[in-house]
C-alpha cells in the first residue's frame, strides 16, 4: 500500500470502500410439505401425539401381519415359535435397554426373570406343596416388585464399576441365585424346581392355549417395545445416553449419575420380570436350570443378534435363536447346538457389530434404491 493510499485511508473524512457485492444465493428446490399433525394444538394425551409422530405404513403392516399370524400359523408354531420368541425377546429387551442406551451390559436380566418366575411359583399355585396359593392379582404385582427391587439392588452395586467388572459382578449374582436355587430345598425346593405352574384362567380363558397365550406375549412384548422407544426420547432416556457417552461431563451438568444408571436397572428389571413370568408360563415349571450360567449368556447372545441400537432387534435376535433352538437339533445333534450358536454369533460379531439390522442397513445402503444416481435438484427435493 502506498503513502497516499494510506493517508487517504486514515483520514476522518475519508468513505470506507463499499464491499464487494456477495452473490446470489443459489435458488433451492421447496422442500415437499410435511404431513400436518392434528394433534400438535390439541389437548389429546402425549402416547396418542407420540404413535402420530413415530407410526407409519411399515409399523401398520407389522402389526397388521402379527395380529394375523396365529390364525394362519399352525399351533406349534404359534405357541413353541412365536410365544416363546416373544417372551425371551422381551428379556432380551431389557438388555438392549441396558447395553445400547446405557452403556451397561449386565448378564444378570434371565436372573432378574427367574426370581420373578420364582416368586410367581411360591406365591401361587403349583404341583408343590411348598407354594402359598395366593390370588393371581396379588401374587402378579408382587412378584413384579420383588424382581424390580433386586434389579436395582443389583444395579446400585454394579454401577460403580466399568467394562468387565461390571459384567463380572452381574455374572457373579447370575452364579450365586442358581447355586442358592439349587441348594435350597427350604423355599426353592432344590433341583426340583416348581411344576405345573400355569397362568390364571381369566374370563373363560385358558391363558396357555397357543393363541391366547401369543395375544397375552404379544400384548406385553409391544407394551415394552413401545415403553422403551418412547423412554429413550425422554428426558431420562436422553440423559441415560448423555451418561454413556460422557458421564463426566454430564456430572458436571449437574446430572446424578449413579441414580441415573440405577433407575435405569429398575427399569429393564421391570421388563425381564414380566419376560421372566411369561417363560415360566410358557413352560410350565421353573428349576435351576432355567437360571444357570448357559441361559444368562444365551439372552445375550438374542440381543447381540438383533442389534443393540435397536429395541426390535431383541425380538430379531429372538426369533432366529429360537428357530435355530428348535430345527437345527434336525440336522445336528442336540449336544452340539451351543457349537452352532457360538458360530452364528461369531459370524454377526466379525461381519455386523450392529446385528443383523446392521447388517440389512449395510445391505440397503449398497444396493438398495438411494444408490441410484440422480440429478442434483432431485436429491434436493
Amino acid at each position: 500500500m502506498s503513502a497516499a493510499r494510506w493517508r487517504r485511508a486514515m483520514s476522518p473524512g475519508a468513505a470506507m470502500p463499499a464491499a464487494a457485492p456477495r452473490p446470489a444465493p443459489a435458488a433451492r428446490m421447496p422442500l415437499s410439505p410435511a404431513a400436518p399433525d392434528p394433534y400438535a394444538d390439541s389437548d389429546a394425551p402425549r402416547w396418542l401425539k407420540f404413535l402420530w409422530r413415530h407410526l407409519s405404513a411399515r409399523h401398520v403392516l407389522v402389526m397388521a401381519f402379527l395380529l394375523a399370524f396365529p390364525f394362519f400359523a399352525t399351533p406349534f408354531i404359534t405357541f413353541q415359535i412365536a410365544g416363546q420368541a416373544l417372551a425371551l425377546g422381551l428379556i432380551a429387551l431389557s438388555l438392549t435397554f441396558l447395553g445400547g442406551y446405557g452403556g451397561m451390559i449386565s448378564l444378570a436380566q434371565l436372573t432378574i426373570g427367574g426370581i420373578a418366575g420364582y416368586a410367581v411359583s411360591i406365591l401361587g399355585t403349583s404341583a408343590t406343596e411348598l407354594s402359598l396359593g395366593w390370588p393371581w392379582w396379588v401374587v402378579i404385582p408382587f412378584a413384579l416388585v420383588i424382581a424390580t427391587a433386586c434389579a436395582a439392588l443389583i444395579g446400585w452395586l454394579s454401577v460403580r464399576t466399568e467394562g468387565i467388572y461390571t459384567i463380572m459382578i452381574t455374572l457373579a449374582f447370575g452364579v450365586a441365585f442358581y447355586y442358592l436355587a439349587l441348594q435350597n430345598y427350604t423355599i426353592f425346593n432344590g433341583f426340583q424346581g416348581f411344576q405345573k405352574v400355569y397362568p390364571p384362567t381369566v374370563l373363560g380363558v385358558d391363558w396357555r392355549s397357543p393363541v391366547p397365550f401369543y395375544f397375552l406375549a404379544l400384548a406385553c412384548a409391544l407394551a415394552g417395545y413401545c415403553f422403551v422407544k418412547w423412554l429413550v426420547r425422554a428426558p431420562f432416556g436422553v440423559a441415560l445416553q448423555g451418561i454413556r457417552d460422557n458421564p463426566r461431563r454430564m456430572e458436571a451438568l449437574g446430572f446424578h449419575v449413579v441414580a441415573h444408571r440405577v433407575a435405569a436397572y429398575a427399569v429393564a428389571g421391570l421388563m425381564a420380570a414380566v419376560g421372566g413370568i411369561l417363560l415360566v408360563w410358557y413352560n410350565g415349571l421353573i428349576t435351576p436350570n432355567s437360571v444357570n450360567t448357559g441361559w444368562l449368556i444365551n439372552i445375550l447372545v438374542i440381543a447381540v443378534l438383533g442389534g443393540m441400537r435397536h429395541p426390535i432387534g431383541a425380538f430379531i435376535g429372538a426369533v432366529v435363536f429360537v428357530l435355530l433352538q428348535t430345527f437345527a437339533i434336525d440336522l445336528i445333534d442336540r449336544e452340539r447346538f451351543n457349537l452352532l450358536i457360538g458360530g452364528v454369533f461369531l459370524a454377526i460379531v466379525l461381519f455386523s457389530p450392529d446385528g443383523l439390522l446392521g447388517l440389512w442397513a449395510k445391505l440397503r445402503s449398497r444396493f438398495g434404491p438411494d444408490q441410484v444416481t440422480t440429478s442434483p435438484l432431485r436429491r434436493q427435493a
